[in-house]
């Protein structure tokens, strides 16, 4: 009988450790002074700065990239997903006011390929580089006959902080605020089942397609990442009050924008104030997508929005535009009225 080994039943611990060596310096680069760590432990060390906290409140979030890989997948491109995992957590933790402080990540594969698991991670690096988080661990998971050939999954653990007087949760929000939207970069990584049924099981696109309306392939458009929003949170938190925050990401401005309204209020969203990126028009026509099911699907060119009193909303306005973000007021906080939605567009 043949000696079977862990390799051949398609396990490669001599790849496995290659992949490693390769991330090591990428990882190593994210440091901030807090980590005690090196990569490869079984765990990973984090000494948070007392000093710069009189009572921290840490803030946590995991998030996946969904069905997004599916379009790195057929486009053999896998450098931007990882940002894209980055985003998902940090702009959920930011929304309470809290500072990144590290990322882990898990990568599961049916057979690892290293070179292209270290292209998934220098996605990772940009994305905690531009989050200012360490990415301080994670996990490489090889599991045979479970993922499909060439295919693999994401996952993405971040942990924040934030003092806990100084948590932002919608409580001090009134009638009046003004709701700033800030743009999208475009699909983040919400509704690509839908995207994905709509271009290539109805309308038979390929992914290196040109498309005038969109003037940009489909994988170009498809995989621009998801935007991070902890600059424009660190320009705001000292010049304005921010009451509330809220990242659009799957439910749209409709699921997303109440989870953060205090009882007895309601946002109004004028739905003319910015102007909706192509891809969504798109969509919409090729689809045959009811209005109502774009607006509960995608973000629809708004990708994070920030509550502030309508004094500061002007002040808010401008400071966004002139460090490179385009903002725009979008709605108002009202009362709200019996037998009204939390939500409304006019």
């Amino acid at each position: 009988m043949e000696k079977l080994t862990y390799k051949k039943s398609g396990v490669d611990i001599d790849e496995a450790e290659r992949f490693i060596k390769l991330i090591s310096p990428l990882t190593k680069s994210t440091y901030r002074s807090e980590v005690l760590s090196e990569i490869g432990l079984f765990s990973a060390l984090f000494k948070l700065d007392i000093k710069k906290y009189k009572e921290p409140v840490l803030i946590s979030s995991t998030d996946g990239v969904g069905t997004k890989l599916k379009i790195a997948f057929m486009a053999d491109k896998h450098d931007t997903v990882g940002i894209d995992l980055v985003a998902m957590c940090v702009n959920d933790i930011l929304t309470s006011g809290a500072e990144p402080l590290f990322f882990l990540d898990y990568f599961a594969t049916g057979k690892l390929n290293a070179d292209k698991a270290k292209e998934v991670i220098k996605g990772i690096v940009e994305g905690c580089k531009e989050a200012g988080c360490a990415l301080i661990g994670g996990e490489t998971a090889e599991m045979p006959g479970f993922y499909k050939d060439n295919e693999y999954d994401l996952a993405g653990f971040v942990v924040g902080a934030v003092e806990k007087d100084e948590i932002i949760d919608g409580s001090k929000l009134s009638e009046g605020d003004v709701i700033i939207g800030v743009s999208s970069s475009g699909l983040h990584s919400n509704g690509y089942s839908l995207v994905r049924k709509i271009f290539f099981d109805l309308h038979g696109f390929k992914i290196d397609q040109f498309l005038p309306e969109l003037n940009s392939t489909l994988a170009e458009e498809f995989l621009r990442p998801t935007k991070i929003y902890v600059d424009a949170f660190n320009l705001l938190k000292e010049k304005v009050q921010i009451k509330a925050m809220a990242h659009i990401t799957g439910g749209g401005l409709i699921g997303n924008i109440p989870r953060v309204l205090r009882k007895g209020l309601r946002a109004v969203v004028y739905l003319n104030s910015w102007e909706r990126p192509p891809i969504f028009e798109l969509i919409k026509k090729l689809g045959n997508v009811p209005e109502e099911d774009l607006r509960r699907t995608f973000n629809l060119g708004i990708g994070y929005v920030f509550m502030v009193p309508e004094k500061d909303s002007s002040a808010a306005l401008q400071i966004l535009k002139n460090n490179n973000h385009k903002a725009y007021a979008i709605g108002i906080i009202e009362k709200l009225k019996k037998q009204d939605a939390y939500l409304i567009f006019t």
